[in-house]
């Protein structure tokens, strides 16, 4: 099993201030890549950063390839992900999508992960004019011509439902060949089963036990299988899912350090769905207001609707937030449902930039190496379970 990084880039408002201070964004930016370029050195596998628009305090990734090029700058190995690119024409064109994903392709030694996906608030599809009810047709769309686009030589131009264009060779071509590895964001186990069907590697946002992601393995591989028409040129047959993680010497150290980060991720996620004062709400304010009204009380059962519940459970403390022993232990439970990787969010929240260096050096020094000890042996579970596969295989797993 790998391990990477999940960047929303949260920036809560300041309690003194309506408005940020000066340097809040630029420092962001600078502890950001900080931090990457220490989850190169430790072996972390895989940095992703996810692409909003309009969302204030819960994320100011908006230009995600300007962060990887920063970051395939500053690291040798880790590999770059965009967790995701937001697809629907109306956001980006597909063209352009193909000519980022190449040039940074080749910046980058060949490193790059193609994560796809739809865009789910309304502040974001509005903002571009994307209707919400053709979003998925639209992705769908959108990625597949892309991926034709890095791969033919040229591209035969497209008369489509959402967007069209004439015959043009796109250039320059990406370094993985056909095409980089290709994912698709799911949040809610249908997607994931979508993604197994086109030959795409599916990112899992429903912060899902190991006990879910057993149960979403043996599906996705008996439908990675079948897969009779993929998305793009080859496949990318992997299971993905997140967590929050703060490790600490102590369980209580940890949760001292991190669990108010997972809350006020939960909540300013939960914010991003409902009404929005575009430049006037204060979520961070609101969210330590809630939090002091509830108090002891704030134990609500866990929902039974799946979208609903990846609300809930990304404001809870979770497996990763503890210490080395906690965190290895949850995470041999992934392990064995054959999870290829767990991408964590360590920068949520009013969380110190200290603390989030401090949690990553301890997990690579004392959790990281057994799992890179044994990850020849899924490797090797993964090539059982592609036997007979009708289509290449373009993975980093």
């Amino acid at each position: 099993m790998k391990f990477g990084l999940l960047y929303e880039m949260q920036l809560p408002r300041p309690l003194d201030s309506e408005q940020w201070h000066p340097d809040d964004e630029y420092r962001m930016v600078k502890e950001t890549l900080e931090q990457i370029e220490a989850a190169d050195r430790l072996g972390f596998d895989y940095v992703f950063f996810v692409e909003h628009h309009f969302l204030e305090e819960y994320s100011i990734s908006s230009a995600p390839e300007i962060m990887l090029a920063a970051a395939a700058a500053r690291t040798r190995r880790v590999r770059l992900g965009h967790g995701i690119i937001q697809m629907p024409p109306r956001q980006n064109h597909p063209a352009r999508v193909a000519e980022r994903i190449a040039t940074l392709d080749l910046v980058s030694d060949g490193r790059v992960e193609f994560g796809t996906g739809e865009g789910a608030t309304t502040t974001e599809l509005a903002g571009f004019g994307t209707e919400h009810s053709e979003k998925k047709e639209a992705w769908e769309e959108a990625t597949r011509e892309c991926l034709r686009m890095m791969s033919e030589t040229p591209y035969p131009g497209y008369e489509g439902t959402y967007f069209s264009m004439p015959e043009r060779n796109l250039i320059p071509k990406p370094l993985q060949q056909p095409h980089p590895p290709v994912w698709v964001a799911a949040a809610r186990r249908e997607t994931a089963m979508i993604a197994a069907r086109l030959g795409m590697g599916a990112i899992g946002f429903g912060f899902e036990t190991p006990e879910e992601a057993d149960e979403r393995v043996s599906r996705y591989w008996d439908l990675i299988r079948r897969c009779r028409a993929p998305i793009g040129k080859a496949m990318n047959p992997a299971l993905v899912t997140v967590g929050n993680m703060m490790c600490a010497e102590s369980d209580e150290v940890a949760v001292e350090r991190g669990l108010e980060g997972a809350q006020f991720f939960g909540f300013s996620l939960g914010w991003t769905h409902g009404p929005v004062k575009h430049g006037h709400d204060h979520v961070y304010r609101e969210f330590r207001q809630r939090q002091a009204a509830a108090g002891d009380a704030a134990t609500a059962l866990e929902p039974a609707d799946e979208s609903a519940r990846a609300l809930y459970r990304a404001g809870r403390r979770g497996l990763f937030i503890g210490s080395p022993d906690y965190i290895r232990e949850n995470l041999r439970a992934y392990e064995r449902s054959h999870m290829d990787a767990v991408l964590f969010f360590v920068q949520c929240g009013p969380r110190r930039h200290d603390h989030i260096m401090e949690s990553m050096e301890l997990f690579g020094r004392q959790v990281l190496p057994e799992f890179v000890e044994r990850h020849p042996q899924h490797q090797q579970w993964r090539a059982e379970q592609l036997e007979g596969a009708r289509f290449p295989v373009n993975s980093s797993i």
